[in-house]
């Protein structure tokens, strides 16, 4: 007869970030699909939303003012100035999520990272990037957005990867099934942490003979 094992872990934070173009955001998505106990955390955001864009469902998106208020009356977790636009993460969709016993996905530039990082130690922080620099910037020319707002986010890609030494890991999306299986195996892995094991026993069962 074999004993069944059942270990619960803490709820965690998981960061992935990138330069513009490598793919964080769909990956977040793609994850939390596939993975039913992972949720994702909405980001706010001051940027001029897309066109396929819905607000509430990819970003909080606030003109300055609002984000402002929110910043001040301590709505967020963390916020950043990236881009020229203002970010963050609201404290709100980290405890929707952590209710639910769930563990939090987020997508965040690498200001946003460090401070997470900073504020929860343990959270696992994932750096997604291509093979090439050529293709992130083939990626980042084919969004549809002002060739202004693409050139602003172009200048930015050196100083992105340059932050990649100070992530846990790093997943190449160069095929996106790929990238996903990637991120869900980090997780797994350290789901069975025993840093994060809230509980854990076995039992031996030993035969005389």
């Amino acid at each position: 007869m074999s004993n069944r094992q059942k270990n619960k872990h803490t709820p965690f934070l998981i960061v992935l970030s990138s330069p513009s173009g490598a793919g964080k955001t769909t990956i977040c998505h793609e994850v939390a699909q596939k993975d039913r106990n992972i949720g994702y955390s909405i980001s706010a955001t001051t940027r001029p939303k897309r066109p396929d864009e819905i607000n509430g469902r990819d970003y909080f998106f606030f003109n300055r003012k609002e984000f402002e208020r929110k910043r001040n009356q301590g709505e967020f977790v963390e916020t950043a100035k990236v881009y020229g636009y203002y970010y963050g993460t609201p404290v709100k969709e980290i405890k929707r999520i952590l209710g639910k016993g769930k563990d939090v996905i987020m997508d965040l530039d690498t200001h946003g990272m460090k401070s997470i990082k900073r504020l929860l130690p343990n959270s696992v922080a994932i750096f997604i990037t291509t093979s090439n620099l050529t293709e992130l910037q083939n990626r980042l020319s084919r969004r549809a957005e002002e060739k202004t707002e693409i050139s602003r986010r172009a200048n930015y890609l050196k100083a992105e990867l340059a932050a990649m030494p100070k992530f846990d890991y790093l997943v190449r999306n160069d095929d996106l099934k790929v990238a996903v299986d990637n991120v869900l195996a980090i997780i797994q892995a350290e789901r069975l942490n025993t840093k994060r094991l809230t509980k854990f026993s076995l039992k031996f069962k030993s035969r005389r003979n």
